[in-house]
């Protein structure tokens, strides 16, 4: 596997996760009974954590390309060749 087949491969499996891993722990102004700021949305989470949710993103997709890249280097899956 290539390094910029690598990193695409990477990247789509990190978007992935990453919208498996936004709604955890999520909990909205409407839930928390917390006043909504002006003109927001009442379903919008009062702390989201972002920078926790990347790195967990981060971990669980170095994780899941770890075992991808082994998967096909020791040719448990054979995939044809890119031209």
């Amino acid at each position: 596997m290539g390094v910029f087949t690598s990193i695409a491969i990477f990247f789509t499996i990190w978007w992935t996760v990453l919208f498996m891993v936004l709604p955890w722990g999520v909990q909205s102004h409407a839930d928390a009974g917390v006043k909504v700021p002006g003109g927001g949305e009442p379903g919008s989470p009062v702390n989201p954590k972002l920078k926790q949710k990347f790195l967990i993103t981060t971990a669980i997709s170095v994780v899941v390309f770890a075992i991808l890249w082994l998967v096909l280097t020791l040719g448990l899956i054979k995939l044809p060749p890119l031209r």
